[in-house]
């Protein structure tokens, strides 16, 4: 059987909507409304690593006490609210070192809620927020092009890269141009997909085409069983750069469809 027939039939049986059932990208489907939407789906995806037995249950505590304490995420957000998060939780006074989930405290959440909140009130929404930063960076690469042609200095970052530019301070959101930026690029398949029964694609002012695969141990394990990388590849964003590549071979229009696909080979062996 052709690699590509192969491909298309693992992404095909495994995008359905009970995909949902046991993934972080269940949380997408928590709210009507996008701008809490936007929120609880990044927050989903900055805790969505180890076991999903364990970050699952914590992206649904965080989801709860905004839930209770201020009627939304984006609203206990705006209102500062997730000030008392700790407290909210333990029930202890400064415990802000204490660890909520692995290696990120208290501290640490309560870092990535104050920017998302700096985010919201500035922009209205975190979608227009990244909209509005990609945009200026879109800009600025079209002057440098003009007055620098064929010059290295002509450099359009991606998506992610604006993200990670947005969250100067928080440990949880990946940095680095080593970095795979796996969570940030899975929440940026979230948004941005559409016509799926998991991803929501709300963000219609960015192309699937340019979205990067989400870059694990798993994929890449797998993508390595069906030659599309090297043996020797490492996760970085350089191999998800790569891997993606290969990928809009196969899936032209949506290569990240092709995340699916990896998936379902995992699961079928």
């Amino acid at each position: 059987m052709h690699l590509k027939t192969i491909l298309h039939n693992l992404a095909t049986k495994f995008e359905v909507a009970s995909f949902l059932y046991d993934d972080p990208s269940q949380f997408l489907h928590y709210y009507s409304n996008i701008k809490d939407t936007e929120c609880a789906a990044f927050i989903a995806a900055m805790l969505s690593f180890g076991n999903r037995k364990q970050f699952i249950p914590k992206i649904s505590q965080i989801l709860h006490i905004a839930d209770v304490k201020s009627g939304s995420i984006s609203k206990w957000l705006e209102n500062e609210d997730y000030l008392s998060f700790e407290y909210d939780i333990t029930q202890e006074k400064q415990c802000s070192q204490k660890k909520f989930y692995r290696f990120y405290s208290y501290e640490d959440m309560v870092i990535l809620f104050s920017e998302l909140n700096f985010l919201l009130k500035k922009y209205g929404s975190f979608g227009q927020a990244i909209k509005h930063r990609y945009e200026k960076a879109e800009k600025l690469n079209n002057e440098i092009s003009i007055q620098f042609q064929n010059s290295s200095l002509n450099y359009e970052p991606h998506l992610s890269e604006i993200i990670s530019q947005s969250f100067p301070k928080s440990r949880i959101v990946a940095k680095g141009k080593n970095s795979a930026c796996k969570r940030t690029n899975m929440f940026l398949r979230w948004m941005v997909r559409q016509n799926s029964p998991v991803d929501l694609g709300i963000w219609t002012w960015y192309s699937p085409k340019n979205l990067i695969i989400p870059l694990d141990t798993h994929v890449l394990q797998q993508a390595k069983k069906l030659n599309l990388l090297p043996q020797s590849a490492t996760v970085c964003f350089k191999t998800a750069i790569l891997l993606t590549e290969k990928l809009s071979y196969y899936f032209p229009d949506d290569p990240v469809k092709g995340d699916f696909a990896l998936f379902g080979l995992g699961v079928s062996e």
